[in-house]
C-alpha cells in the first residue's frame, strides 16, 4: 500500500511538471534594436579603435544584453550600451541619455590625483593655474580672459621662468585653455590629432588664436619664449593632457610631478535620435615632434613628494 501511495505521489510530481510551461526567452524589442544599431552605426564609423574590433562579435553582445529591455531607459538598454562602451577599449567614450545620466565603460578610469600644493610666491618665477573648463562661449571667453589677467598679472622683466601647473585638470574645452596660456606656450604648430585613417589635424596658438578659440586682445609676454616647468598629476586628464601634450617637445620645457591619467585622445560628440549624446573617443593626440600619445604622460622628474618636485623646479628653473 506504502508503495503504491509512493508511486502515486511521484507520478503527481512528475505530471505537475510536465505541465508547467517553460519561461519564455527574453526578446529584443524592435525599437530597442533600431536605437542600438543607430549608436552603433556612429561607434564603427568613427571609433579611434574601428579597425581593432570584431563588429559582428560587438553587436551581438550589446543586442543579446538588451534582450527583455522595454523602452531606451530602461536598464536593460543602459547595460547593453555600457557592453558597447567597454568593448570599444579607449577608456574615454561615454553616454549621456536623454534624462541626463551618465554611463561610462568598465575601464573608464577616475583620474583621481592628490590635492594639489601651490607653490610659495617667489618674484623669479612666474605661476599660473589651468584648470578643467566647460560652458557657453561667454563663460569660454572668460575663462581664457582669466588666465591671461593672471599671467599679465605675475609677468614682468626680472622672471627667470614660469610654471605652468596642470595638476587636477581633468578636462573639457582644451581650447579656451590653450587661448589663455598662448603667451607662455609660445606661438606655432604645439600638436595634432591623428584618427584611425591617418588623417591629420594641427593645433596651435598664433595671434592669440586656437583651432577652436580666439582671444580678442591677447596678452604679450615682457620675456617671449620663457623657460617653462609644467606640474602633471594622475588628475590631469583628456583636455588637461591635451594642454601637457602642446607643451611637450616645445624648447626649454620641463615636466614635473606624477603621470597623467591616460586619456590623451580626443572625443567628438554626436547626437543621438532622442536627444541623448555618445562623446566618442575618435582620434589620438600627437606632440609637435609627431610623437603619438594615447596613454598616460610621463614627467621628466617624477616625485609623489610635491614640496620635493616643486623646489626641484625651482632650482632648474633659476640656472
Amino acid at each position: 500500500m506504502k508503495k503504491l501511495l509512493l508511486l502515486i505521489l511521484v507520478s503527481v510530481v512528475l505530471l505537475n511538471n510536465a505541465c508547467q510551461k517553460e519561461p519564455e526567452p527574453l526578446k529584443l524589442n524592435s525599437a530597442i534594436e533600431a536605437y542600438l544599431n543607430e549608436l552603433m552605426v556612429i561607434m564603427q564609423t568613427y571609433s579611434v579603435n574601428k579597425r581593432n574590433i570584431d563588429w559582428a562579435v560587438f553587436r551581438k553582445t550589446v543586442l543579446e544584453t538588451a534582450k527583455g529591455a522595454k523602452d531606451v531607459n530602461d536598464i536593460k538598454t543602459s547595460e547593453a550600451i555600457y557592453v558597447a562602451l567597454t568593448q570599444l577599449k579607449d577608456n574615454h567614450s561615454f553616454f549621456i541619455n536623454a534624462k541626463g545620466a551618465y554611463t561610462f565603460g568598465a575601464n573608464n578610469p577616475t583620474c583621481a590625483g592628490s590635492i594639489p600644493v601651490t607653490p610659495a610666491a617667489d618674484k623669479e618665477i612666474g605661476y599660473v593655474k589651468v584648470g578643467a573648463f566647460s560652458g557657453t562661449q561667454q563663460q569660454a571667453d572668460d575663462f581664457a580672459q582669466a588666465i591671461q589677467n593672471a599671467i599679465k598679472a605675475a609677468d614682468s622683466e626680472s622672471l627667470k621662468g614660469w610654471i605652468v601647473d596642470l595638476r587636477g585638470n581633468r578636462g573639457g574645452n582644451m581650447w579656451p585653455m590653450m587661448g589663455g596660456i598662448g603667451p607662455i606656450l609660445g606661438e606655432g604648430v604645439a600638436g595634432y590629432f591623428i584618427d584611425p585613417l591617418n588623417n591629420i589635424i594641427e593645433w596651435g596658438y598664433k595671434n592669440g588664436n586656437t583651432l577652436g578659440f580666439q582671444m580678442s586682445n591677447p596678452y604679450i609676454l615682457k620675456k617671449p619664449n620663457p623657460r617653462v616647468a609644467v606640474f602633471i598629476d594622475e588628475g590631469t586628464a583628456s583636455s588637461g593632457e591635451a594642454i601637457a601634450v602642446a607643451f611637450k617637445a616645445r624648447p626649454e620645457t620641463k615636466f614635473f610631478g606624477m603621470a597623467t591619467c591616460g586619456l590623451s585622445t580626443a572625443n567628438q560628440s554626436y547626437n543621438m535620435s532622442d536627444g541623448a549624446v555618445l562623446f566618442l573617443t575618435v582620434s589620438t593626440m600627437v606632440d609637435r615632434t609627431k610623437k603619438i600619445y594615447g596613454k598616460k604622460i610621463e614627467p621628466d622628474v617624477t616625485d609623489v613628494d610635491q614640496q620635493r618636485y616643486i623646489q626641484e623646479a625651482f632650482t632648474w628653473l633659476k640656472q
